[in-house]
């Protein structure tokens, strides 16, 4: 079962878009698919990040 997706306006700036879409086309994506690749990608590391500080006992979260 596909999980449900919200759909949300992103404004960002114009250089910044041309790169993505340059980055997208590349690597075979849609911009969409690209852009969640790319959060998808900073969610698990920030998660790793988060696991690595509470099991060295750190309370503070970096990042």
């Amino acid at each position: 079962m596909m999980a449900e997706r919200k759909a949300f306006l992103l404004r960002v700036d114009a250089e910044l878009l041309k790169e993505l879409e340059a980055w997208a086309q590349q690597e075979l994506r849609s911009l969409n698919g690209q852009i969640e690749y790319l959060l998808r990608q900073a969610v698990q590391q920030r998660r790793r990040r988060l696991q690595q500080n509470r099991d060295a006992g750190s309370e503070r979260p970096t990042g």
